[in-house]
């Protein structure tokens, strides 16, 4: 299965969510559901027209991007051209994944200088490290020093009107002396400037509850990743609600987190068309926001 580490509605369905806790309220009025688009990354190389025309039809409003370069844009697209076929299909793109371990190893501002432009063309406001190389966090002294590295970063983006972001995985939690890089990270950071991105799937995956999170930090989670695990191989996704993740209360405290995007992912596909498990996760998130 290809990472990104690695590679830097039904009806039943419905009427049950219609059963769910009024807490869930406090989600409501967001702009509605995103996916991130490493959920298609097997389809966009062959048509990515008709498949970003396919994730309109899934019911999303937003998209998350991964995988821009200066040279090669998004499939081939130049970042104009990508907005306006965005747009052409009533989408919209408030973030994407852009890695910056060029900066973090060298502090070169080539590659976070396209970004900047990228980000610029299609309209987004945050620039989201999708990964970090481990070489550059075996210390206590490294979580430091990436974080630091971190609010440069916000601080060259925020004269552009740009906002940088960090989305985890599960390695974020081991811990090295005492501490581990994701609490160094939410501590040394700058609030007002660093926003995370959660990985629920990831979380869960490391042992953690995201409402603990949230309630350590409050306010500090722009965005989420929903992205559910499978019951019987935990390593695999599947279709929102329908593993083992409970959407239903950790979604219900949208508020406490601070999220104002919700973003379903899913990096796996087991006997099931992709587009019809997308339609299946965002009717399925859709009914939990109240959208």
């Amino acid at each position: 299965m290809t990472t990104r580490r690695n590679f830097l509605a039904q009806a039943g369905m419905a009427s049950a969510a219609l059963m769910l806790a009024p807490q869930l309220l406090s989600a409501k009025g967001k702009k509605g559901v995103g996916l991130q688009l490493y959920s298609l990354r097997d389809e966009l190389p062959k048509d990515v027209k008709g498949t970003i025309a396919n994730i309109a039809k899934a019911g999303y409003s937003e998209v998350e991007t991964f995988g821009y370069s200066k040279d090669g844009g998004f499939w081939g697209l130049s970042a104009k051209e990508f907005s306006a076929l965005l747009k052409a299909n009533g989408l919209t793109t408030p973030s994407g994944h852009y890695g910056l371990d060029e900066y973090f190893g060298s502090g070169k501002m080539d590659q976070l200088n396209s970004y900047i432009e990228s980000a610029h063309a299609t309209g987004q406001t945050y620039i989201i490290i999708p990964s970090i190389n481990h070489e550059f966090i075996k210390t206590a002294a490294d979580f430091k020093g990436v974080a630091d590295k971190m609010n440069k970063i916000a601080e060259i983006l925020k004269p552009e009107g740009l906002k940088l972001g960090y989305h985890n995985h599960n390695f974020e939690w081991k811990e090295t002396e005492g501490t581990t890089f994701y609490d160094t990270i939410l501590n040394a950071t700058d609030p007002k400037l660093v926003n995370m991105e959660m990985d629920l799937y990831w979380v869960v995956r490391a042992g953690y509850n995201p409402l603990e999170i949230f309630k350590k930090h409050p306010g500090r989670f722009t965005f989420v990743h929903i992205k559910d695990m499978d019951k019987t191989n935990h390593e695999l996704n599947t279709e929102i609600g329908t593993g083992t993740i409970d959407f239903k209360t950790i979604l219900g405290q949208a508020k406490l987190g601070g999220i104002k995007h919700f973003i379903v992912e899913q990096e796996n596909f087991t006997n099931i068309d992709p587009y019809k498990s997308i339609a299946q996760s965002s009717a399925y998130v859709k009914t939990l926001l109240k959208a």
